[in-house]
C-alpha cells in the first residue's frame, strides 16, 4: 500500500489535504490549496512520492472535485471517491462532536487503511462529460414545459370547454401560436373566420383550415355567453396565456437543439447502437443511459449496476429475521426514470420479460413493484449486452432468437395481464375470511324514520 492523499473539498473556499503513510500514521495534514495549476504544482511537490503509488481519496463535492481529479490522474495517481454518508459515519467514529476540514481530510486519508474493499478507482469524467450533462439539461427542460402544460390546461378552463376541445391536449406549434396572439375571445371573433383559417394553415402546414377556425370562433363566442362582461377580463387572461404560450414554444426549441445533441454524442458513445436495440428503448433513453450509466466496465459486477440505479430493494437482516424494504433510490434518478418507461414498453416486446410480469401480477404484486422488477432485468441484459458488445436480442421462453413484431405477437397472444388485479384479490381474501369489504357510512338521509319505537317510553 503506498501514499494516501485525504483532499477535504471546498467549492468556493480553500480545499484542505492530509497525506497518510502506509500504516495510516499522518505525514502531514491541514494544507490548503485552491484549483489553481501553481497551488496545485505545490501540493504535488509536497507529496513528494512516486505518482503510481498515491492514491487521492476526495468526496464528490458538487463539480468542485473534477478538475482536480483530472488533474491527478494526469500525473498518473489513482483517484478515489467516497460517499458523503460513509465519511461521515467514520468521523462520528473518531470525533463525534467535531467536524473541520482538517479532520475530515485525515480521516479520508486514513479511510483505505479502514475499509480497503470500498474504495474502487474512479474513470470516466463525470459531468464533465458531455452526454451526461445534455441528458440531465433535457429531462430538467421537458419537465418545465410539461409544468407550462399544466398551467395552460387550468387557464383554458377559464375560458369553457370549448377550447380545450377545439384545441386538444397536445399543444403543438400551432395551438401554440393561436394562444400566443388570440387567446382573448374577443380578439378571436373580431380577426374573423377567414384571416384566422389563413394563420392556422400557416403554423399548422395546412392540417387547420376553416374548419378548425369555425371551432375557435364559436368557443370565443361560447365563452363571451358564460361569463358578464364585468365577470372576466379577458384581455389579461390572454396575456397569462400568451407568456406560457411563448415559454413553450422557446423550450420546443431548445428540447429540439438538445435532441439533435443527444443523437450525435450518443453515436460517439454506443456507435454499434447496443444500447438502442433493446426493446423500449428509444433514442433519447438511449442517450440517458449510456450519459448516465458511464462506461458499464467501470463497475465490479452486475450486481453494482443495479445498486447504482437505486431499483433494488433494502434489506435489513439479523440472524433468522429479514427484512426487505422499498427501493433504495441510491443511484442515479435519471436512470432509474429512464429504465422504468423504458421497461413500460420493453415488456409489451420482449416474452421473457412479459411473462416475469404476468408472473409478479398473478402473485398479487402491484404494477409499480413488477415495473420496478423488470426495468433491474433490462438495465441488467443491457448492461451485459453492452460489455460484450453485442446486441440486445430478444427471444422466448425457450431461448429461440425473436424480432420484436414476433415477440410483441407472442406477448399479446399469451401474456396478457388481467387490468386490475389487486382489487379482485382483497375483495376474494376478505370475503374468504369471513369480513366483509368496509364501506364509508352511507350519509345522514332527510327522509323520516319508518321503523317503530321499542318502549313506550321512547314514544
Amino acid at each position: 500500500m503506498g501514499m494516501t492523499l485525504g483532499i477535504d473539498l471546498a467549492c468556493r473556499a480553500a480545499h484542505v489535504a492530509s497525506l497518510a503513510g502506509p500504516d495510516g500514521a499522518l505525514v502531514w495534514r491541514g494544507r490548503s490549496f485552491f484549483t489553481r495549476p501553481a497551488d496545485l504544482e505545490k501540493l504535488w511537490r509536497d507529496v513528494d512520492c512516486v505518482p503510481a503509488e498515491l492514491t487521492v481519496v476526495m468526496e464528490p463535492t458538487r463539480n468542485a472535485w473534477i478538475p482536480v481529479a483530472a488533474w491527478f490522474r494526469r500525473r498518473g495517481a489513482k483517484v478515489v471517491l467516497v460517499p458523503t454518508t460513509q465519511s461521515a459515519d467514520l468521523r462520528a467514529y473518531y470525533a463525534k462532536h467535531t467536524k473541520n476540514d482538517r479532520l475530515d481530510s485525515a480521516i479520508l486519508a486514513r479511510l483505505p487503511l479502514l475499509h480497503p474493499e470500498g474504495l474502487r478507482e474512479h474513470v470516466g469524467d463525470g459531468p464533465a462529460d458531455p452526454l451526461r450533462r445534455v441528458v440531465k439539461q433535457r429531462s430538467s427542460i421537458a419537465k418545465r414545459r410539461s409544468a407550462i402544460f399544466h398551467r395552460l390546461d387550468a387557464q383554458l378552463e377559464l375560458l369553457g370547454p370549448a377550447w380545450y376541445d377545439a384545441l386538444g391536449t397536445d399543444y403543438g406549434k400551432a395551438t401554440l401560436q393561436f394562444l400566443a396572439h388570440y387567446a382573448d375571445p374577443a380578439t378571436v371573433i373580431r380577426l374573423g373566420q377567414a384571416r384566422l383559417a389563413r394563420f392556422l394553415q400557416r403554423y399548422s402546414h395546412g392540417h387547420w383550415r376553416e374548419g378548425k377556425a369555425a371551432e375557435l370562433i364559436a368557443a370565443a363566442k361560447e365563452s363571451l355567453q358564460l361569463w358578464d362582461t364585468d365577470g372576466m377580463d379577458f384581455a389579461e387572461l390572454a396575456a397569462d396565456i400568451a407568456v406560457e404560450a411563448e415559454q413553450a414554444m422557446m423550450l420546443h426549441a431548445q428540447l429540439a437543439d438538445l435532441d439533435e445533441r443527444i443523437a450525435n454524442l450518443y453515436a460517439e458513445a454506443d456507435p454499434a447502437g447496443i444500447i438502442r436495440s433493446a426493446p423500449g428503448v428509444g433514442p433519447v433513453i438511449a442517450g440517458i443511459i449510456a450519459g448516465r450509466l458511464g462506461d458499464p466496465h467501470r463497475f465490479t459486477s452486475l450486481a453494482a449496476v443495479r445498486s447504482y440505479s437505486g431499483l433494488v430493494p433494502k434489506v435489513n437482516q439479523s440472524g433468522k429475521a429479514e427484512h426487505v424494504g422499498g427501493l433504495t433510490k441510491a443511484g442515479d434518478p435519471l436512470l432509474r426514470e429512464a429504465m422504468w418507461m423504458a421497461a413500460e414498453q420493453a415488456r409489451k416486446l420482449d416474452p421473457q420479460l412479459a411473462a416475469k410480469y404476468k408472473r409478479l401480477m398473478d402473485s398479487e404484486r402491484h404494477h409499480g413493484t413488477a415495473v420496478c422488477h423488470i426495468a433491474t432485468t433490462l438495465l441488467t441484459r443491457i448492461a451485459t449486452s453492452w460489455r460484450n458488445n453485442e446486441p440486445y436480442q430478444i427471444r422466448d421462453l425457450n431461448g429461440t432468437p425473436l424480432t420484436q413484431d414476433e415477440g410483441k405477437r407472442i406477448v399479446q397472444e399469451q401474456y396478457q395481464v388481467n387490468k386490475n388485479p389487486k382489487k379482485q384479490y382483497k375483495r376474494a381474501t376478505n370475503h374468504k375470511a369471513g369480513r366483509e369489504p368496509q364501506e364509508s357510512p352511507s350519509a345522514p338521509t332527510s327522509r323520516p324514520a319508518t321503523t317503530k319505537p321499542t318502549s313506550p317510553r321512547a314514544a
